[in-house]
């Protein structure tokens, strides 16, 4: 990598911003689960993907999910306020890589802290999948999300490593 502290910080920035924008995505997509559910059912049973006949288990879990969804949102409207806090959730988190993206260096802590918030992903859907009947398949992609999330942010870090080490000592008042 080219030791220039201007094209770290370029290389840095779009890494930073290409997890912001997931982050927002990811987040985003918490607040019309019964739409998104009820459309990827459609597409498994759709003329175009005939998924329903090659992935049987599969097609029967995202139906369960999906009739869980409507049941729930008819009867219970008030529980849809869980995943409405976990997209929020997500946009505050989004949110607080304004920092990174403006000093990486200095706050490079909140990067740190986004690596140990990707791999609790793992442990959370090793405890809590289990515990709600999450197949096993599906927490294995819930995991993916911490394994996938943490990509971006190591690069992050270990291109920040030369610029780290010329900020120690510097005047506070970079």
């Amino acid at each position: 990598m080219d030791g220039d502290p201007t094209v770290i910080l370029r290389r840095t920035r779009r890494w930073l911003w290409f997890f912001l924008v997931c982050l927002v995505l990811s987040g985003l997509t918490a607040f019309p689960l019964e739409t998104e559910t009820g459309l990827l059912v459609d597409l498994l049973h759709g003329p175009a993907a005939p998924l329903a006949e090659r992935l049987p288990s599969a097609t029967a879990w995202f139906e369960r999910v999906h009739q869980g969804v409507v049941e729930t949102n008819a009867r219970y409207p008030f529980l849809a306020y869980g995943t409405d806090w976990l997209a929020f959730a997500h946009l505050v988190i989004a949110a607080a890589f304004w920092g990174p993206l403006r000093d990486p260096v200095r706050n490079i802590w909140v990067i740190r802290w986004a690596v140990l918030a990707c791999g609790a992903v793992i442990p959370l859907a090793l405890v809590c999948g289990p515990l709600r009947g999450i197949p096993v398949v599906w927490r294995f992609i819930d995991m993916s999300f911490g394994v996938f999330g943490v990509v971006p942010l190591l690069i992050v870090l270990r291109a920040l490593r030369p610029l780290e080490r010329s900020f120690v000592g510097a005047p506070a008042e970079r």
